[in-house]
């Protein structure tokens, strides 16, 4: 899993799996695109409003949460 972003464009894309084959993209709303392979799993999902939709929470930082463990790591951005 990767995760890019371009403050320039104010873009983010959450990348799931290697890109194989052609995708086709989903338009979920003016905010967000996701990729769909072929065989129906999700690719990635794009971010057009990266800023509001990744930033407004947890003071931008990336919480990732075991629930299995109750263990909590937390990335701050580099931006």
């Amino acid at each position: 899993m990767k995760l890019t972003y371009d403050p320039r464009y104010n873009i983010a894309y959450l990348q799931l799996h290697c890109k194989n084959a052609k995708v086709e993209t989903v338009r979920v709303s003016d905010e967000l695109n996701v990729d769909i392979a072929p065989d129906g799993t999700v690719y990635g999902i794009e971010f057009l409003n990266a800023n509001s939709q990744l930033m407004s929470e947890d003071r931008g930082n990336l919480v990732v949460v075991n629930e299995a463990l109750g263990q909590t790591s937390e990335l701050k951005w580099a931006i």
